[in-house]
């Protein structure tokens, strides 16, 4: 009887991309999607103290805010989600610092019920100048609905460990 843990058993530990993996210009899609429930909405704008009645009150949605009666998920929701959604295939493990955030626009709404999907393309990396061993990589991630529309753009930093044992290749 063999043990899974037999020194013979090759092991795969699921992680994100080391500083040299990242490739620029490359549309990274993440897979599956989230689909968005009331509850999701509703705890996520609780749990976070934001009061909007755009996420919380139907009727002062439908009378006020003139999206069908509907009231909008939270984009804080929607951002989150989507940079959630790239972590299992790019920084898993490897990301050392989310750096900070220079865009992020929502230029269509969100819905209760709506499928949100991510993809991120890498627009940019340097090592760095101050860290050896690891790398500066700018992302830009995009949120899509089940219909294709956007719904989240944001462009970030982030702070990379460099593959281990290298780190003065980019």
């Amino acid at each position: 009887m063999t043990k899974a843990t037999d020194m013979n058993t090759r092991v795969i530990t699921q992680r994100g991309l080391w500083f040299e993996e990242f490739e620029e210009g490359v549309r990274y899609l993440h897979r599956p999607g989230r689909t968005v429930t009331e509850t999701d909405d509703v705890v996520f704008t609780t749990l976070t103290m934001n009061t909007q009645p755009l996420h919380l009150d139907t009727h002062w949605s439908s009378e006020q805010a003139g999206f069908g009666g509907q009231r909008l998920v939270n984009s804080m929701w929607t951002l989150s989600t989507v940079v959630g959604l790239s972590v299992s295939q790019l920084t898993l493990g490897t990301i050392v610092a989310n750096l900070g955030f220079t865009e992020v626009s929502f230029p269509t709404p969100m819905f209760h019920g709506d499928t949100l999907y991510a993809e991120t393309v890498c627009t940019g990396k340097r090592l760095s100048r101050s860290r050896p061993g690891q790398g500066v990589v700018e992302l830009e991630h995009i949120g899509r609905n089940q219909h294709g529309d956007v719904v989240c753009r944001a462009v970030r930093a982030t702070m990379v460990q460099c593959r281990p044992g290298r780190g003065s290749d980019g």
